[in-house]
This record gives C-alpha cells, sequence and structure tokens, in this order.
C-alpha cells in the first residue's frame, strides 16, 4: 500500500478482542472512515434492490411484454459500460470523496424521478427507460471511486477483509430486497419503493460527506478523457497479474453462469418440486452461498497467496456448478449451487484485493471501472451463450459442460501463465 496513504487509513487506538478466526474477518470495521463506507452500503444494498424490483416490474405493468422488461434492463447496459470506464478515469483525476458526493446525489435525485412518475401515473415506458440509463450512468461513475476509495481507507493487508464485508453486505442485499420488495408492494404500493430508496440514499450521502478528502496523490493535474481511458488498458495490458485477475472472472461467469437456464430447469428438470419454489431457490442459492462464504470470512482473508485463492476459487465454483448440472435432485442442486456462491464470494474478495494492491493508485480509479464493466457485462453474455446452449444441447448438458469449461480454461491459463500463481502479498 503507498505509504503515502497512512493518514487516511484511520487506526483505531483500541486493540480488538480475541475472537474465532473463522468467522468474519471485521478487522477494517475498526478504521472510522471505512466503518462510514460500509455502514452506508448496508443501506442501499437493500434500498437499490427495492428500484431493480420495481423498475421491471412498472414496466411489466405498463406493456404486459417480458420483451419490453429485457429491452429496459439492456437500455442500462451502454450507459453503464460507458460511464464505468469513464468514471474510472474521473476517479483518478479529482477527490474521490467530491465525486461520490455528487454520484450519490445524482442517484437520489433520479430516484426521487421515478417515484414522482410513479406517483403521477405517467405509464411511459420511454421515460422509464431514459430514467434508468441515467441512473445506471451515475452508477458507473459511483462504482470505480467507491472501490478504489477503499484502498486508501484500510492497511493492504486488510484489503481482502474489506472486500467481503462489502460484497457480503451486497449480496445480503440481493436475497434480501426482493423479498422485502414483494413484501411491500401489495402493503404500501409500488411507488413507495422508488421514495424508500431515494431516503436511503440520503443516508449514503451522509455517510459520504463525513468521510475524509481523498484527492489524488502527488501534484500532477490529469485529466480525465479518451487518452487517460486508454491509457488504463495500456496498464493492464502491461500488468499480467491484473489482466489475468480479469480473465479469471471472464472465465468464471461466462463460461459457468447458468442463470438463464434457470426457468427451463425449473420448468423441466424440477418440476416435480413445484416450478415456482425451484426458481425461487435456484435464483437465490448463489447469493445465499456467497453470504454464507462473507460471514465466515476469516477461514480465508488472512491468506497471502491471492492468485492461487483466485485460481482455486474459479476451479471449485467450475466444479460446483458441473456438479449442479449433473444433479436432478432439486436440493442437491441447489446445495451445489451454494458451493459456488461461496467461491464466488472468495474470487470477488481476492480479485478485488489483486485490483487494489498491484495497481498504483493514480491507475485505481480506472482498474475499478474496467472491473465494473466486466462484472456488469460477464452475466449478460454468459445469458446469451448459455441460453443458446440450452437450446441446442438441452439444459442439464448446457450447465455441466460449461462447469467443466471452466475448470478446464482456467487450470490450463495457470498452468501457461505463472503471473497468477507466483503473486502474493
Amino acid at each position: 500500500m503507498d505509504t503515502s496513504d497512512s493518514k487516511t487509513a484511520e487506526q483505531d487506538p483500541e486493540p480488538h478482542a480475541p475472537r474465532r478466526r473463522w468467522a468474519m474477518d471485521t478487522r477494517p470495521l475498526r478504521r472510522p472512515a471505512y466503518r462510514r463506507l460500509w455502514g452506508s452500503t448496508i443501506v442501499t444494498a437493500v434500498g437499490s434492490q427495492l428500484t431493480a424490483v420495481a423498475v421491471p416490474k412498472q414496466v411489466y405493468d405498463i406493456t404486459g411484454s417480458s420483451a419490453w422488461v429485457g429491452g429496459a434492463s439492456l437500455a442500462g447496459l451502454v450507459p453503464l459500460i460507458v460511464f464505468a470506464l469513464w468514471g474510472g478515469a474521473i476517479a483518478d483525476s479529482m477527490d474521490r470523496r467530491k465525486l461520490l458526493l455528487i454520484t450519490n446525489s445524482g442517484i437520489a435525485v433520479t430516484s426521487l424521478l421515478f417515484w414522482f412518475q410513479a406517483f403521477t401515473g405517467l405509464e411511459s415506458v420511454a421515460a422509464l427507460m431514459v430514467l434508468l440509463a441515467v441512473q445506471q450512468a451515475f452508477w458507473g461513475l459511483n462504482a470505480p471511486a467507491r472501490s478504489a476509495s477503499i484502498a486508501r481507507l484500510v492497511p493492504e493487508e486488510e484489503l481482502p477483509a474489506a472486500g467481503a464485508l462489502g460484497s457480503t453486505v451486497m449480496q445480503t442485499g440481493q436475497v434480501a430486497g426482493p423479498l422485502l420488495a414483494g413484501a411491500l408492494i401489495p402493503v404500501v404500493g409500488l411507488p413507495e419503493l422508488y421514495l424508500i430508496d431515494a431516503l436511503a440514499l440520503c443516508v449514503t450521502v451522509w455517510a459520504v460527506y463525513r468521510l475524509p478528502s481523498l484527492p489524488p496523490l502527488g501534484t500532477a493535474v490529469r485529466r480525465a478523457g479518451v487518452k487517460e481511458i486508454a491509457a488504463g488498458f495500456r496498464y493492464i495490458s502491461g500488468h499480467t497479474v491484473l489482466l489475468l485477475s480479469f480473465l479469471a472472472d471472464i472465465i468464471a461467469m461466462v463460461l459457468g453462469m447458468p442463470r438463464a437456464l434457470f426457468p427451463q430447469l425449473a420448468a423441466q428438470t424440477y418440476a416435480p418440486y413445484g416450478e415456482g419454489l425451484a426458481l425461487g431457490l435456484l435464483f437465490a442459492a448463489i447469493p445465499i452461498g456467497a453470504v454464507l462464504g462473507g460471514l465466515f470470512s476469516g477461514t480465508f482473508s488472512r491468506a497471502r497467496r491471492h492468485g492461487w485463492m483466485v485460481i482455486g476459487s474459479v476451479v471449485v465454483w467450475g466444479a460446483a456448478i458441473t456438479g449442479f448440472g449433473l444433479s436432478r435432485n432439486l436440493w442437491v442442486g441447489v446445495a451445489f449451487l451454494a458451493v459456488a456462491g461461496v467461491a464466488d464470494m472468495v474470487s470477488m474478495v481476492f480479485r478485488g484485493a489483486i485490483l487494489l494492491s498491484a495497481a498504483t493508485d493514480e491507475m485505481r480509479g480506472r482498474m475499478q471501472g474496467v472491473f465494473t464493466v466486466v462484472v456488469a457485462g460477464g452475466p449478460r453474455l454468459a445469458d446469451v451463450l448459455h441460453g443458446t446452449a440450452g437450446s441446442a444441447f438441452g439444459p442439464r448438458t448446457a450447465v455441466a459442460g460449461g462447469g467443466l469449461l471452466v475448470v478446464a480454461v482456467m487450470l490450463a491459463l495457470a498452468a501457461a501463465v505463472p503471473a497468477l500463481r507466483r503473486y502474493r502479498v
């Protein structure tokens, strides 16, 4: 970690009490600045999922068409990709705290506009798609700055623990948020979901306001244009371990994420268990596994061979997906998906730690911008690949084959390029 970051990585004067080392590693929470940032995530992780449920629900209510729901989702993808790349460059050129204040405020205003159009009964899919595009643009600008700031708030040895804490909260939100939305819609109505999200974002703005200033290190004045974005990609190509960390995620997600086949599997393979029950369990299993992995992050967060942790977790992910594809029993399949969720959590934690520790501070924003694009784009490519393969070969064959490919390609990459195997802190 850069020695000049030491002033912002605040220390707790009280030593932490002994605890079981298998439990969640909470060392970063002893640092007030990180604690504020993480605390705001608890609120917004659930609030953002309310909007994530409300938008497709409203689109479907207006159109009665799932095709329009899919189109609305794609409307947010391009702005997310473009502004995540640009946002990474901006995060490297200005005070990251100020950028977080601007973007979180923008997301909050967008949520208020979502509420206003629903409250007034506008019933315009075009308006929803425009608002979604604006919201995702703000999110693309926000995410790189938020992730890059963590390396200025905690020391290098605590980066995996900080990643596990943040990821656990986000995965918990993906489980609790939709359940809460389903319970609230019949009680308070759909417009109020947007309003709750907007109020939650006010908590985030206040938490960010209380962070220390996070200006670029050094005295050089930087810009945030196409040249700077291109410099980020050149930086990745010149640092093999960074490139491999991105490739590991692409391998796992594109070849091994089978969510596009969950509806078909629920309707065919697991139909005797009840299609609705099967579908809900399939979609919930991976996030639940990820949450469990985070709760027991003390078992892995102190590992220093970060490269091997990424390789091993991607291989376990592929093996678990293979097991899921071969299983005919719903509960066995859900167990395999939960194991895959644990592996995904471990992979996410150490890939994130590599990006923050192997990159210099002036490049961290751009690295996180690319990371955001990979995380957002990989599963969508997987939807196309698995949907096509499932139609051609059957869903179970497509899932199991994808898992085996993950294992084979990851092991081949690790054998051919030793940089990731050798990386440690």
